[in-house]
């Protein structure tokens, strides 16, 4: 035989690019569109207050994201959810109880847990004003606060 022997006849396996190219790019879609929902729930211009015990809490797929941005300027406290300014409080509670349906529990309702962030300088009544609204959906809320 001459000079061009393929890699069959020479018995080592081909490896094929194309079709592991397609799947990082699969994966890279997926993961993008995952750290995009996860990064639009949460509100920077919120600074938590500080609670020296406090432990970090791992990620669950069960968990949305409530925030409490408050404007000292206006005396006002914005919620927020998936980016989006509530004034409307019983709408709110609305697309929480969308959420709550889509994660039941056989015995407790629902696995909805919602992370109530709260800026510091927020009155405690407007807290509890938003547990309020969080407790028309769920039992389980947890608070974000800083450990230093």
């Amino acid at each position: 035989m001459a000079g061009g022997s393929s890699s069959i006849e020479s018995g080592e396996p081909e490896f094929q690019v194309a079709p592991m190219i397609d799947v990082l790019l699969v994966l890279l879609i997926f993961f993008m569109s995952i750290i995009t929902a996860q990064v639009e729930q949460l509100d920077k211009t919120i600074v938590l207050p500080v609670a020296p015990d406090a432990r970090e809490r791992k990620v669950d797929a069960n968990q949305r994201t409530v925030n409490i941005r408050w404007n000292a300027a206006e005396g006002k406290a914005l919620m927020t959810y998936l980016g989006k300014p509530w004034e409307d409080r019983e709408l709110l509670v609305e697309e929480l109880k969308k959420e709550a349906e889509k994660l039941p529990h056989p015995t407790m309702g629902t696995r909805l847990v919602v992370l109530l962030r709260a800026d510091r300088l927020t009155p405690a009544k407007e807290v509890q004003a938003a547990m309020q609204v969080i407790a028309q959906v769920t039992a389980k809320v947890a608070f974000a606060t800083h450990n230093r």
